[in-house]
């Protein structure tokens, strides 16, 4: 193929391209969420389904694809058309899979786009209410004096509220006892019952405990401290510095997906999630709308990735 031959391929992809984004979206998106329905994924994606439509003129459809840890909508994704209509919304556990897993059957870090990231969610360090410890300074003490006999209830090995356990270990140089349980209630339940004696948990699932004093929240994982609970310390003021965790939704599209086609979505979801409904939506589950942008975000996550997979490694992390 000579020269002339290949600027006129390039500029006829160019003008299509073009062409294409001028009349995307002519029909429905799916974004496909990868948790079940009724869980915290997909209360964000059913609240932003509306406003994201409204700024893309088509509706947006919210389906389910639970199941591997997100391993299920992240391939159904990855091996859709990349034309922009089927999307797909996942949490922190896209960040943590490629440590925990030998093999995916994706490249999180090649296969994706990052479209937006839509918000932070801290978790809450929780307490039975007659724990000796009253604060997390005498908590780390108590484990200091009792390596590894102090427990933590969790969701699951390597699930989030695994990983916030196990990053809170290294930051503060204590060893403890990861107690995985089938699921956040029945690890909640325990706690509440004193057969553990800490957790960590979302802000939205566990509030209600402690508004009921059935649980103690010692400090939000968060860099600044929460508007749900203003009283209850970060981590750092707690006196572990750098420690830093959150859950996290973002919106992925496959890699071959066109740039302007990117780019349209990319400006929709800011859209939608300054919209007030998002606001409050994300508000009322306990998180903070991401403010960074779509470069900043794919950062975001691209860094997760690398200190996950890193305390995967030194905490012996595996999902048996």
């Amino acid at each position: 193929m000579n020269l002339r031959n290949s600027w006129i391929l390039l500029v006829f992809f160019i003008y299509s391209q073009v062409v294409f984004s001028q009349t995307w979206p002519n029909k429905p998106i799916t974004l496909v969420v990868s948790y079940p329905a009724g869980g915290g994924a997909d209360a964000v994606a059913r609240s932003l389904s509306g406003p994201l439509g409204k700024a893309l003129g088509t509706s947006v459809i919210v389906e389910n694809k639970p199941g591997a840890s997100g391993q299920i909508a992240a391939s159904l994704v990855v091996k859709s058309n990349p034309d922009g209509y089927t999307l797909l919304l996942d949490a922190s556990s896209y960040a943590v899979n490629p440590g925990l897993f030998k093999k995916l059957p994706y490249d999180a870090s090649k296969d994706f786009k990052v479209l937006g990231m839509l918000a932070l969610f801290p978790n809450v360090l929780l307490v039975n209410p007659n724990f000796p410890a009253k604060n997390v300074k005498e908590l780390i003490a108590i484990a200091k004096n009792k390596p590894e006999e102090l427990a933590y209830a969790t969701s699951g090995n390597g699930s989030a509220q695994h990983m916030a356990g196990a990053m809170f270990e290294i930051k503060a140089d204590i060893k403890m006892q990861g107690i995985p349980y089938k699921g956040g209630a029945l690890a909640v339940n325990d706690v509440m019952a004193g057969q553990v004696p800490i957790m960590f948990g979302t802000i939205a699932s566990t509030k209600p405990y402690v508004d009921a004093k059935k649980l103690n929240a010692f400090a939000v994982t968060s860099k600044k401290r929460s508007n749900v609970w203003p009283d209850v310390p970060t981590m750092a003021e707690a006196g572990v510095p750098a420690y830093e965790v959150y859950e996290w939704n973002a919106i992925f599209a496959p890699s071959g997906t066109p740039e302007p086609i990117v780019k349209k979505l990319s400006e929709a979801i800011t859209i939608a999630m300054q919209s007030p409904e998002m606001k409050d939506r994300i508000s009322q589950l306990g998180g903070e709308i991401y403010q960074g942008s779509v470069a900043e975000g794919n950062q975001f996550i691209q860094n997760q990735i690398q200190e996950w997979i890193k305390i995967i490694r030194e905490k012996n992390i595996a999902l048996n």
